[in-house]
């Protein structure tokens, strides 16, 4: 009997991985661009990840004999004006940028979907009271409101990501609370009133769920938005403070002074906030078309 149960997990095993496969092919072909991002975004993963393996480098190191070294040789990226490593800087830059992007994009979800959910799907005064709050948030633009928040909480990487998460907020918010103003209304709902489920259950177990698909798009595109506005704030010098290596900061340390004597400086780091933003929203534009099914036709 053992035996026979084994032989027939084999074939369902081939086929789910065949099914993977076909999957991925079917993505590759279909969608060409959020592959790119895809791609963009697991190398940026990655070279966070690896980057004690990948750089020779402390990125906190100075050599002043190697002061503004040309790319090559032991500096691949050349070096700053301190004789820092420019590619152990960006590798290990790659690891705040993405903390902070990924930290601040989660807890501006957590709060935007508990806001939204309450708001869209209870209504009444708990609507008025939130939606008024959400015009006076969304009254800033993200950066500005991130730079107010920045500035007075003070630079530090949790700081940062608190005062990115909360701008982030609203846009979450309305989203969640527009889905969940249709899905109060469906059939299912009312089929599971008419079973005697408390409303908080009927929210969390019927409504939130049918909410993430339109929530995991938007986090996607709200993760380059974080991670752009992480650099803006580094380059004002309300970012992460050093000695931590953070992009926005390497453009700051060297746009004005060493754009034309040593390009490199300002060239790989801003490459680098380009690729991770561009890769963030083409994947995000993927998984629209792919989870929106009036883009699938």
């Amino acid at each position: 009997m053992a035996l026979a149960e084994q032989q027939a997990e084999l074939p369902r095993a081939s086929r789910r991985a065949a099914f993977s496969r076909s999957s991925l092919v079917y993505f590759l072909r279909r969608y060409p661009l959020g592959a790119a991002g895809a791609t963009i975004v697991l190398a940026i993963v990655l070279m966070a990840l690896l980057a004690n393996w990948i750089t020779g480098f402390d990125p906190t190191a100075t050599n002043a004999h190697a002061s503004l070294a040309r790319p090559g040789g032991s500096h691949p990226l050349g070096a700053d004006f301190m004789g820092r490593d420019m590619w152990s800087r960006i590798a290990f830059g790659a690891r705040i940028s993405l903390a902070v992007g990924i930290g601040a994009t989660t807890l501006g979800c957590l709060f935007g979907v508990l806001i939204g959910l309450t708001s869209g799907y209870f209504g009444g005064w708990l609507d008025l009271a939130a939606q008024r709050l959400m015009d006076m948030l969304q009254s800033l633009p993200l950066l500005v409101m991130a730079l107010v928040m920045s500035a007075a909480l003070g630079p530090s990487l949790e700081n940062v990501i608190l005062a990115i998460s909360i701008p982030l907020v609203p846009t979450v918010a309305r989203v969640i609370r527009s889905n969940a103003l249709m899905l109060r209304e469906m059939p299912f709902v009312e089929a599971a009133r008419a079973t005697g489920m408390n409303e908080l259950s009927i929210a969390l177990r019927h409504v939130l769920p049918n909410t993430l698909a339109p929530l995991i798009v938007l986090a996607t595109a709200q993760l380059g938005s974080a991670i752009l506005v992480e650099a803006a704030l580094s380059f004002l010098g309300l970012g992460i403070p050093e000695p931590y290596p953070s992009w926005g900061r390497m453009l700051s340390e060297s746009a004005a002074e060493y754009v034309r004597t040593a390009p490199w400086l300002v060239i790989f780091p801003g490459l680098a906030i380009s690729l991770a933003v561009f890769g963030t929203n083409l994947l995000g534009d993927a998984l629209r078309d792919i989870l929106d099914p009036r883009l699938r036709l």
